[in-house]
């Protein structure tokens, strides 16, 4: 005979946890794209964006070091810096080594976007966390640390 329920058991629980993950995913997702609209850039746009700025080389990043940053294919990046420079946001510069490389920098209006996109980011967290307490907000930022810190493929220790 069975003590607990069958339906509270780790591997159940672990498959709510990623649901309820995965929801609020979208959600943030959703409030940060209503959030970014009225700066005409998509979040995926603005994620480019920050890399172009922070990246810590003395000459600006190459197309393919943005899409290993990004964890996605060359023609992804390009399709991104396309629509950002047609928003005057980045511009595309040969490289002084090598004619063949292709970087990428920002342009003023590309600094001035960052500035509201980091309103835009501010405004949409604010919106997303409102419900929760300070204290909570610091716990969640323990524990989303402590999922994005762990290494890939070894899952966390589980307590008692």
């Amino acid at each position: 005979m069975s003590t607990g329920s069958e339906t509270d058991t780790p591997d159940s629980t672990d498959g709510v946890l990623a649901e309820q993950l995965l929801r609020l995913t979208r959600r943030l997702h959703r409030i940060q794209k209503r959030h970014l609209e009225p700066l005409g850039i998509t979040p995926a746009q603005g994620r480019l964006l920050r890399l172009v700025a922070h990246h810590g080389g003395e000459q600006p990043p190459r197309m393919a070091d943005l899409a290993k940053r990004l964890e996605v294919v060359p023609r992804a990046v390009t399709t991104l810096v396309d629509g950002l420079e047609t928003a005057d946001c980045v511009r595309r510069v040969p490289d002084p080594a090598n004619r063949r490389v292709i970087r990428i920098e920002l342009t003023e209006t590309g600094r001035a976007t960052l500035r509201r996109l980091r309103s835009a980011r501010t405004g949409a967290a604010e919106e997303i966390l409102a419900p929760l307490t300070a204290a909570q907000r610091e716990v969640l930022g323990g524990l989303l640390n402590a999922l994005a810190d762990a290494p890939a493929g070894i899952p966390a220790e589980r307590g008692c």
